[in-house]
């Protein structure tokens, strides 16, 4: 459907996010049922924070890295002097290995460490403290990051664009806001953006589900196609640039993102349309060289075989299911970050963002 709202979405508004916690607890957006339920998971011990993580019901790096984050706290409520060792270095191993090829996952959990090595000396109750408020603290940093990445976003369109975006990385996949949604919003209340097309992002429907929940939240007209459409609305000039987010970046700017993305990349490049790449420098991985080096995750072939629970292929026909792909460098023309703007040659402007103060 076309969203025909006009009025702009105000970026002062607060943040949306999937993520909140409560009393003793952490509440997840089950994302697997959205858009028609929505409902949030109570999630009181680490083994359902890592289930929740593996069958999508949270997705999208940043918000991996936050759900991680507060996943450690969890894994410490009810622990005493005996046990929370232990118990915060199972709960850390369990995280750890839900999916492979997000980079916040690893980096939060890291972070999350070293918190709780400055605090442990303290006890269970200072140490679960400790950690409660640096994950609260990089929940806010998520969302403030995403507003900065936006806004150096919006200086790159122009007043009437339309743009595609593949699978979604709004505030849904992130702690709020979003990135490459965050800067699709920023552009909109910028009066630069005239509409979105969402692909539909198969097999779990990301685009259809999420990114299209998101911008009809937000106000900003859309309409959404299949994912075999981009070549044919590129052809016919129907799309001005191509945004879209990331769950990993290698030292050299090669980009893993939802499988799909490297096709429209390679769609934008044969029709001269500029592709962007939004995320925070958390989600470079400088001890990547290449994306020859990024680890891609295959998932169970029924996600491909099934629809809803639906089979739509003969019984038992084998399937192929990656989870991601890898986009070349040389295809994307600029890495929006909440450093900035990064550039080509990636391998330089990376090393420089994080070189700077």
């Amino acid at each position: 459907m076309t969203s025909d709202h006009s009025a702009h979405s105000d970026s002062s508004l607060p943040a949306f996010s999937p993520i909140r916690w409560r009393d003793d607890h952490l509440e997840l957006l089950d994302q697997t049922v959205l858009p028609h339920t929505e409902e949030w998971l109570k999630c009181r011990d680490p083994g359902a924070v890592a289930a929740a993580i593996r069958r999508l019901s949270v997705r999208g790096a940043p918000a991996i890295g936050v759900s991680a984050a507060f996943g450690l706290v969890v894994g410490l409520t009810g622990a005493d002097e005996s046990d929370f060792e232990e118990r915060f270095d199972s709960t850390w191993q369990l995280l750890a290995g839900t999916r492979p090829t997000a980079v916040n996952l690893r980096w939060a959990l890291d972070r999350g460490r070293r918190v709780f090595e400055r605090h442990r000396a303290s006890g269970p109750a200072a140490a679960r403290a400790a950690l409660l408020e640096w994950a609260g603290e990089l929940h806010a940093a998520d969302i403030e990051s995403n507003r900065r990445m936006g806004a150096f976003g919006a200086e790159l369109f122009a007043q009437g664009d339309r743009v595609l975006t593949h699978c979604n990385a709004g505030a849904l996949a992130t702690g709020g806001y979003g990135t490459a949604i965050g800067v699709i919003q920023s552009s909109w209340a910028a009066g630069r953006l005239a509409m979105v097309w969402v692909d539909e992002t198969r097999p779990l429907l990301q685009g259809a589900r999420l990114t299209a929940w998101e911008l009809e939240r937000a106000r900003i007209p859309y309409r959404l196609v299949t994912d075999n459409s981009v070549g044919s609305l590129m052809t016919r000039g129907l799309v001005d640039r191509v945004v879209v987010g990331a769950d990993r970046i290698a030292a050299n700017g090669d980009t893993a993102n939802k499988i799909g993305t490297y096709t429209v990349a390679v769609l934008a490049e044969r029709h001269d349309v500029p592709f962007y790449v939004a995320a925070p420098l958390s989600t470079i991985d400088r001890d990547t060289p290449s994306g020859a080096d990024i680890p891609i995750e295959e998932r169970a072939g029924d996600e491909v075989t099934h629809v809803f629970g639906v089979d739509v292929a003969p019984e038992d026909a084998p399937a192929a299911n990656f989870a991601f792909d890898v986009t070349p460098a040389e295809l994307i023309a600029a890495i929006i970050t909440d450093a900035g703007v990064l550039h080509p040659p990636f391998d330089q402007s990376i090393a420089r963002a994080f070189d700077t103060p």
